[in-house]
């Protein structure tokens, strides 16, 4: 746990008992703050109160006298509307914070050299994420993971010089750190995301920016407008930056082309890192994760040598384009993350023949935006309530079954996949929220594995 001693006697409310709240309650009263904790469900609070955590109503407090609010991530700040606590907040003039904030303030009181990345972005920040702190364990440095990635910050080691911080940040945790200031801050890509949360394109990507500020080194993804904007206007600043693409080459930075990353600097290419056969790293969409996970590493100044032999031992994501095993010429993949159409659509193009097994909740627009991947799907096996409606989608144009359950599915896929004696990928990509037959995404992904490791003649990949 990381003591907040920077709220050292300070009078501090905190909003919102989950588990990142109760994780930063504990912080809190670890470092001396005089805190009253509250939520809006009462079990919550009862909760909290028989750990010893003092709770009480906000709204009865003296907010005059406050340090500072902090509030979960999850909880409105100002989309649709500010939650009421929130707005207590300004009319007293207290500042409103995040865990996040607690930790840069912590590391910037007790230990600034202590290295911090931050990385954000709409898409590929849980991978980028992992893959930097497996990079940076490989290469024998004492490393950190936590923020959005699912670890509370404050629940990791206090700050040290030669302990580097990997921490994934979302829109929500950047809106309540305006002090980020990170050795390397990555930005990977903006697409319109959370309006509901932050009102209008322009605003997310605004908050998403603030990731960059008094960054040392800006790692933009310049693929779309937004980020190549923020790039353009960080470098007329004077900024360091490093611009990374997965879709062009690139005068000065990182980008990705046929399997292999790219350092260009003045129209000159300097280095390459294979990603080619790094099956965790397949794909376009992972060469831009790895792209910023190479800048980041260089300039956290780890070799060419170290860099490579990270990304190459990187086992991926659980959950996303995870190689399960494998049975002959037959790969089972486990992308049980992809919870929407355009999650599912990077694992799609990355493989040439798939038994795809899709399905669940369905979320808004169906699958039709994977309409120009669907040439790439041998045959579909649909699970769950959106079944019907993916049938309708598909037509003739594929075959398809109608499996209705997981454990269906993945045997018929499996069956149908050993027939063909070519290379040949069942790949669990639902397209959907779980919730109809699992409680979460991890639960469903993690049932896919057990019932590939069931199968006969299945050779199954540890997690590393």
């Amino acid at each position: 746990m990381i003591p907040a001693t920077s709220f050292s006697g300070k009078r501090v409310a905190l909003f919102g008992l989950g588990g990142s709240g109760l994780a930063t309650a504990r912080s809190l009263l670890a470092g001396g703050a005089d805190l009253t904790v509250f939520d809006d469900n009462p079990k919550s609070v009862e909760a909290a109160a028989s750990e010893g955590l003092p709770s009480g109503d906000l709204h009865g407090l003296d907010w005059s006298r406050l340090e500072a609010l902090v509030l979960s991530p999850g909880v409105p700040l100002t989309h649709p509307k500010p939650h009421w606590a929130a707005e207590l907040a300004r009319e007293a003039g207290v500042p409103i914070i995040g865990d996040i904030e607690i930790f840069v303030r912590e590391r910037a009181a007790t230990c600034p050299r202590a290295p911090f990345i931050a990385i954000t972005g709409t898409n590929g920040k849980s991978t980028t994420t992992a893959l930097i702190a497996h990079c940076l364990r490989h290469a024998g440095r004492n490393t950190q993971l936590g923020g959005n990635i699912g670890v509370a910050v404050l629940t990791l080691e206090p700050p040290a010089p030669e302990r580097h911080y990997v921490v994934e940040c979302s829109s929500y945790q950047i809106d309540l750190a305006p002090s980020l200031a990170p050795t390397v801050g990555i930005l990977l890509n903006l697409t319109p995301d959370h309006l509901d949360r932050h009102g209008t394109m322009e605003n997310y990507a605004a908050i998403k920016a603030r990731l960059l500020k008094d960054a040392g080194t800006a790692v933009i993804g310049v693929d779309d407008d937004y980020g190549a904007g923020i790039a353009d206007w960080h470098e007329s600043e004077g900024n360091v930056v490093v611009r990374i693409s997965k879709e062009k080459p690139l005068q000065d930075g990182l980008f990705y082309r046929d399997g292999t990353l790219v350092l260009a600097r003045d129209g000159v290419e300097e280095a390459q890192y294979r990603l080619a056969g790094i099956g965790s790293l397949r794909g376009r969409h992972n060469g831009q994760n790895a792209a910023a996970a190479v800048a980041a590493l260089t300039a956290l100044g780890l070799t060419q040598d170290e860099i490579q032999a990270g990304l190459e031992s990187f086992p991926g994501l659980v959950h996303r384009m995870e190689q399960v095993g494998r049975a002959s010429q037959v790969l089972f993949v486990n992308d049980s993350k992809a919870t929407n159409a355009d999650a599912a659509a990077p694992a799609l193009a990355s493989f040439e023949r798939i038994h795809w097994i899709a399905g669940g909740l369905p979320k808004e627009g169906g699958i039709a935006s994977l309409e120009p991947l669907f040439p790439r799907v041998a045959k579909a096996y649909l699970i769950g309530e959106a079944a019907p409606a993916f049938a309708a989608t598909l037509g003739e144009r594929i075959p398809y079954e109608i499996s209705g359950t997981l454990d269906v599915a993945v045997e018929n896929a499996a069956r149908d996949a050993a027939r063909s004696g070519e290379e040949e990928v069942v790949l669990l990509s639902p397209a959907c929220a779980s919730f109809d037959q699992f409680r979460n995404f991890e639960i469903r992904g993690e049932s896919f594995r057990h019932l590939v490791e069931a199968l006969p003649g299945v050779d199954v990949f540890r997690r590393g």
